[in-house]
């Protein structure tokens, strides 16, 4: 077979993926640990910011929690979010695993304007889906003012 003829397709990224399984397998055996720890990475959940006239929304996604496994915080106008997710403990049938999700500690913290009443904050929890309300206060919504208009007097000439 020829250089013309033969092509294989090379992907860097494989071979990365596999000099990586081979360190977290040298790392275990040189200390003795499981490896779970070589597996956890720093993450935080995705999330999303509406406002609306009458209140600040954050919606964030934290799949596999329960809302006991969720903290929602407020301390000088900064809302935050912690938590943890826990590695599941799994036996090793075949002797390879991949593992693709990030687990451990998490924090993300959203500064809020001054024109929010943080004391009727509202934190739903549903399927994954953490959605925290942040009303506004009543001075700071918008309002309608009516201008009345005067009729023009016409000057006698």
């Amino acid at each position: 077979m020829t250089f013309l003829t033969r092509f294989d397709r090379f992907d860097p990224f494989e071979e990365l993926g596999t000099l990586r399984d081979r360190m977290d397998r040298i790392m275990s055996r040189l200390t003795g640990d499981t490896g779970e720890e070589l597996f956890t990475s720093k993450w935080a959940p995705t999330a999303d910011v509406v406002e609306t006239k009458d209140a600040i929304i954050i919606k964030a996604e934290v799949p596999g929690l329960t809302e006991k496994d969720v903290a929602v915080e407020i301390e000088n106008n900064v809302l935050s979010l912690r938590g943890e997710r826990k590695m599941e403990k799994e036996t090793e049938e075949k002797g390879y695993r991949r593992i693709e999700r990030s687990y451990g500690n998490f924090s993300r913290s959203f500064t809020l304007p001054q024109n929010v009443d943080t004391t009727k904050i509202n934190a739903l929890f549903n399927n994954g889906l953490l959605e925290v309300s942040i009303p506004k206060m009543e001075t700071a919504k918008p309002r309608t003012i009516n201008v009345e208009v005067k009729k023009k007097l016409t000057a006698a000439a």
